[in-house]
């Protein structure tokens, strides 16, 4: 792919981040929701904590991790910091697919028989609290960027120093 220009990055990263911190708050409504259907002894709030979080899964929730992946996938496919160049932006994209498959296909499913049900399940606080460590971990490696090059990073950047060699230019000033 090639380079994206900077208007469209920027937008890029700002949609990005916008739908990354909105999947956390949106979690973490979740996790409200699903500690007050846990708690209270009236089981019409509990039905009414599991009716709204069928709402925020079924109608934000999903949308908006879908928009957060994607973004993020063509964010780093358009910019030098590429997909499989950085450990910090694999374990983001593959923590985004298995947070997004297990919302999908596994916290939907729950909150439907929760709904229909309309009994405390301890399983609806305990997902939230996952997810919601796992996008705070991945917020963290967007930060912080630890753990360096890939192999095929440090591939890529050996093909282009040896290209900058045989060409007579340098990687870096020279005194």
């Amino acid at each position: 792919m090639k380079p994206l220009e900077r208007p469209t990055r920027r937008a890029l990263l700002v949609a990005h981040v916008a739908t990354s911190v909105s999947w956390l708050g949106l979690t973490l409504g979740l996790l409200t929701l699903g500690i007050t259907a846990s708690t209270t002894g009236d089981p019409d709030t509990t039905q009414a904590a599991y009716r709204a979080m069928k709402t925020l899964v079924d109608w934000l929730i999903i949308p908006i991790a879908v928009a957060a992946l994607l973004s993020g996938v063509i964010l780093s496919l358009g910019t030098p910091w590429g997909l499989a160049r950085h450990r910090w932006i694999w374990i983001k994209f593959w923590l985004t697919l298995a947070t997004l498959g297990a919302t999908t296909f596994a916290l939907r499913p729950t909150i439907n028989a929760a709904v229909t049900a309309g009994v405390p399940d301890v399983s609806l606080v305990a997902a939230p609290c996952v997810a919601s460590s796992a996008y705070l971990f991945m917020t963290a490696l967007s930060v912080l960027k630890p753990w360096g090059l890939t192999r095929r990073g440090r591939h890529l950047r050996n093909l282009a120093s040896s290209h900058k060699a045989v060409d007579g230019r340098s990687p870096a000033p020279t005194r």
